[in-house]
């Protein structure tokens, strides 16, 4: 997806350091080792000098290990957790300068938040429980009404609105958080593991229609996972953590074709391949590329996986046609890249990506 190069949001030289009086912050901007500080202070550093620029309708997802500090670092984002120091800026505004009142606004306004568990109301039916952040917002009743049944439509649930949450089901309740997030219409919304209680097959639900909304609404998303391959499906760019740190920051194929480190490495050993080529990550974007003449029989989305390009590749007599969820053509795949990417091992793969002639 097209990403605007001006942040949305700037994180700059963040630290949280937990039980702290003051020597433990010190130890952190030192450098010395987080297991260290927790022995000489008793001091816990959650985040370590962290530095991330994310770009206005990025999907960027922020994974690690339990207990590596991404679900501080987002909340540290909208202030629920303040920093130890560092700044937040949110388009051009420093978010950690605020004062409460001024705060309050932004999170009414700016910063929605998803959270990983649903938190519905036993009493609301489900348009009011997506109502509810408005209605703590001050919205009027008609405008929260209108903006909740947009939401609901937006993720299916449009058939809902009267239903309790007792009468749904768990990927249902998921839906009403993430409508929640949407009826507040913030350019920024911010996702704590907000799929991580469901099963596979719905987990992968919610994937395709985050992916499929965000094509439509835009917003900067600042996603939390601890799932490798969650993230790379979702994620424009993924930031990877260890100990409080960032270790890494690329896109999803970067990231697990070209790990910073034996870490890195070692997390992302278990990827599947064949789920990182993706036809994007392939296709040839030139000129002459783009003024192809389209042909239904070839064409496949910028998101298909290799295991999915296969099958059209097989019956294809001319380079497979990449089209975005919107239908324009962004690319073409040449047959001869394909067939390499289907027999190479991850060196080659990576190689695939560089310019090559259409044909």
């Amino acid at each position: 997806m097209a990403v605007d190069t001006e942040p949305a949001l700037s994180i700059r030289g963040l630290y949280k350091v937990f039980n702290d009086d003051g020597d433990g912050l010190q130890l952190a901007i030192d450098g010395r080792s987080k297991d260290d500080i927790q022995e000489e202070t008793g001091a816990v550093v959650g985040l370590r000098d962290i530095n991330i620029q994310i770009g206005r309708g990025e999907l960027f997802v922020v994974m690690g290990l339990s207990g590596c500090g991404k679900s501080t670092l987002v909340r540290c984002i909208n202030r629920l957790i303040e920093p130890s120091v560092g700044q937040v800026w949110l388009d051009g505004r420093e978010v950690t300068a605020m004062n409460q009142e001024d705060l309050r606004e932004i999170r009414r306004r700016e910063l929605a938040m998803v959270f990983q568990h649903f938190g519905l109301m036993p009493h609301r039916n489900v348009l009011d429980n997506v109502g509810l952040p408005l209605e703590v917002a001050g919205v009027d009743k008609q405008e929260r009404r209108e903006r909740a049944n947009s939401a609901l439509e937006l993720v299916g649930l449009g058939e809902w609105t009267g239903s309790m949450p007792n009468q749904l089901s768990g990927g249902m309740k998921q839906r009403v958080g993430l409508a929640r997030g949407l009826a507040m219409d913030t350019p920024v919304l911010l996702m704590d593991e907000p799929f991580s209680a469901l099963d596979p097959v719905i987990r992968r639900e919610l994937q395709d229609e985050l992916l499929a909304l965000q094509e439509s609404v835009q917003k900067t998303i600042v996603f939390i996972t601890h799932d490798l391959n969650e993230a790379v499906r979702v994620g424009d760019r993924i930031a990877i953590m260890r100990d409080g740190e960032v270790v890494q920051v690329g896109a999803p194929n970067d990231v697990v074709l070209n790990p910073a480190d034996s870490f890195v490495r070692e997390f992302t050993q278990d990827v599947r391949l064949h789920g990182m080529v993706t036809a994007a990550s392939i296709m040839d974007t030139g000129v002459e590329a783009l003024t192809a003449q389209m042909d239904d029989r070839y064409v496949v989305l910028e998101d298909a996986v290799l295991d999915e390009l296969v099958p059209a590749g097989l019956s294809a007599t001319q380079p497979l046609q990449v089209v975005n969820r919107a239908g324009v053509l962004v690319g073409v795949i040449p047959l001869e890249r394909l067939a390499r990417a289907m027999v190479s091992d991850e060196a080659a793969v990576a190689a695939t990506t560089e310019g090559e002639p259409a044909g």
